[in-house]
């Protein structure tokens, strides 16, 4: 069976999203972890007690509305884009699956989407 213009289209698409965000991800937590690595000097981890931190939905606020960045809030960036791209993934497919009228599929990726969407920011 071919696949039709349309699904060509739609995978080249999502191709070149999944290479962008992935690539956008790793130049930002490389820039942040380099700036970690020159701003350092010389503090050594205190790992006798754990310290947890929050989940990347409750980081966000912190992140957009920083007046500076320091190196860990954009390794913490870079970090949410890598997650924030298969989410984005999904999203496009919807869209996309919509935009073909392949309405089995538009309601199996807004599934998924809502899936995804809901780990993100409640688990």
């Amino acid at each position: 069976m071919m696949a039709s213009e349309a699904d060509l289209k739609m995978e080249l698409a999502i191709s070149r999203m999944l290479r962008a965000g992935v690539s956008l991800a790793a130049v930002v937590v490389f820039v942040g972890g380099f700036l970690y690595v020159w701003q350092a000097h010389g503090v050594a981890p205190d790992y006798r007690n754990f310290q947890g931190i929050a989940s990347p939905a409750d980081r966000i606020p912190p992140l957009v509305v920083a007046h500076h960045l320091d190196s860990g809030n954009i390794i913490r960036l870079g970090i949410l884009l890598l997650i924030a791209t298969p989410i984005m993934r999904v999203a496009y497919c919807v869209y996309s699956f919509a935009a073909q009228k392949d309405k089995i599929y538009v309601v199996i990726s807004s599934i998924v989407l809502s899936v995804l969407l809901y780990s993100f920011f409640y688990a």
